[in-house]
């Protein structure tokens, strides 16, 4: 194991903020970190929660406009059904991404018993693709790009790792790379440098940026610095996983209601007039109820 970083300036960890489990609805825990008080948004990322669900728990029928929703499976399974009688169930280690543009309403809720894990990212669309029509990408965990060495595993969602590229359009450029590090291991990752970057860490405890940074533990999020890459050392004696996601920052206003983000209020106003009249990409909402 290197004690040093490849990178003659690697990216280091400039804010760390713990996702504290809160309680939603019966039997949904999210632990949120981008989207809190401490890190509002990290452009141009909206929310990451990291979500524990049983039955009868879920997200029931809820709106979308104007950003990206990704669901990443870490256990069990999800069944989403739309307004536009798109449906399907993603299980463990699938992913969906999926683009709301001007508008969706949909459900997501647990297929079956047990507890259901995952995360969900909200990636924001530039002014002049968040009212585009509605698109998915759902990829089966074994169609996934993945790669390893020296102790290191990567599965790629978006972007590349150890020369192996992702298969998916991403509309406002993202990189989301899911590690695991066996104990002893370490990797260096680049990352485009004019790109906003975060890892979050599922389990184990790692450390991030430099060798002898503190190690932190399962359910942080750590913001990175400029610079070229991040490099990452497993020294405990269990395997570590994260997920490293980056992305191009869109540089725009950003005003968030609920569900909606656009650009300006009365966006945000015209978002909402539209949910509640069924109109500009709303038209189904007004009869459709998911099963």
């Amino acid at each position: 194991m290197s004690m040093s970083s490849i990178f003659s300036r690697p990216r280091l960890v400039v804010k760390k903020v713990l996702a504290r489990a809160q309680n939603e609805g019966d039997g949904a825990i999210v632990r949120r970190s981008i989207g809190r008080p401490e890190l509002q948004n990290l452009d141009p990322f909206l929310m990451l929660d990291e979500f524990s669900v049983s039955q009868p728990a879920g997200f029931p029928d809820h709106p979308h406009r104007g950003f990206e929703t990704v669901t990443y499976m870490l256990q069990g399974a999800f069944t989403h059904q739309d307004f536009a009688g798109h449906k399907g169930t993603i299980r463990t280690g699938d992913v969906q991404w999926m683009t709301a543009g001007r508008g969706i309403v949909h459900s997501e809720m647990p297929a079956g018993p047990g507890t259901h894990k995952g995360l969900q990212l909200w990636i924001n669309l530039s002014s002049k693709d968040k009212m585009i029509e509605p698109r998915y990408q759902e990829l089966l965990h074994q169609d996934i790009p993945k790669a390893e060495k020296d102790g290191v595993s990567v599965t790629i969602l978006a972007g590349e790792s150890m020369g192996k590229r992702s298969q998916v359009f991403t509309r406002t450029p993202t990189m989301y790379l899911d590690f695991t590090l066996k104990p002893g291991s370490e990797h260096h990752q680049p990352i485009p440098e004019t790109w906003n970057a975060f890892i979050y860490i599922v389990e184990g405890e790692g450390a991030f940026g430099s060798s002898d940074s503190t190690t932190t533990p399962a359910h942080h999020c750590l913001v990175l610095g400029p610079g070229e890459g991040l490099s990452v050392w497993n020294k405990s004696s269990k395997p570590l996983r994260f997920v490293l996601i980056a992305g191009q920052p869109i540089n725009e206003p950003v005003v968030q209601y609920g569900p909606f983000v656009m650009n300006t209020k009365n966006e945000i106003m015209q978002a909402y007039q539209d949910y509640q009249l069924g109109k500009n990409g709303f038209e189904r909402s007004r009869q459709w109820y998911s099963k």
